[in-house]
């Protein structure tokens, strides 16, 4: 069977398969990277679009050092928001945003927090949350999953996209931003924050250490038999 005719039953089989195969390669449950609550994993999220999680979280600290509150970030003088996270890329285009975003939530709640997105479903959090600007699909399921809240909610970024599409969860027509519920949809429902955590975690990590934009090294993916496009690449290879 083609893998471009698999019903969705079939690809939730297939995902389920890619996720064990690559959680015993990488080590599940994969330990949390961030404990922040959800505003402050919001402003992370922000800072990291684009930018090397070094430079990015330089940033952050940079930010946190420089202002007391998010109140203060909210009120400065942009310019010094610019300087604050100039390690990462755009400063100039982030510091207005994130000031934005901030004051957006302060005219929308009352106060400058969203800790009430733990009352929320996780549909209608996500749907909140994208109302901000500069805030999609990605960013939107970072704050829940990767923050202190612990929602069940899965990120997927280029690294994670990329596996996905090589090995025929998704399509390649399949932009980054719409894979968010695609993926979403083919695991379990009952698998917990962890375990959908663990799930961006370890594709994410493949892309990063074995199935690269350029020159991915197939000859060493646990999950060759799994994917198309490697299956492809190690055949043309054979024949030159």
């Amino acid at each position: 069977m083609q893998i471009d005719l698999l019903t969705a039953p079939d690809l939730s089989q297939k995902a389920i398969a890619i996720h064990h195969r690559l959680c015993e390669a990488y080590g599940c449950p994969i330990a949390y990277f961030h404990n922040l609550d959800p505003l402050s994993e919001l402003v992370s999220s922000l800072l990291s679009h684009r930018t090397k999680n070094k430079d990015s979280g330089r940033a952050f600290k940079q930010l946190r050092a420089a202002f007391p509150t998010w109140e203060a970030v909210r009120d400065a003088e942009t310019a010094a928001v610019q300087t604050a996270i100039a390690p990462c890329t755009w400063p100039e285009q982030k510091a207005p945003r994130i000031q934005q975003v901030l004051r957006q939530i302060t005219a929308e709640r009352g106060e400058l927090s969203v800790d009430f997105l733990t009352e929320l479903p996780v549909t209608e959090a996500r749907t909140w949350l994208e109302t901000l600007t500069g805030v999609g699909p990605k960013t939107s399921a970072a704050v829940l999953a990767f923050s202190t809240l612990r929602r069940r909610a899965l990120p997927v970024d280029s690294h994670h996209h990329r596996v996905a599409m090589r090995t025929g969860l998704i399509s390649e027509k399949v932009s980054v931003g719409l894979s968010h519920k695609i993926l979403e949809a083919q695991l379990p429902a009952d698998w917990s924050a962890q375990q959908v955590y663990d799930n961006h975690e370890v594709l994410m990590l493949h892309g990063q250490r074995c199935c690269y934009y350029r020159k991915p090294m197939c000859d060493r993916c646990n999950i060759l038999d799994l994917c198309p496009h490697g299956q492809q690449l190690t055949k043309a290879q054979q024949r030159t």
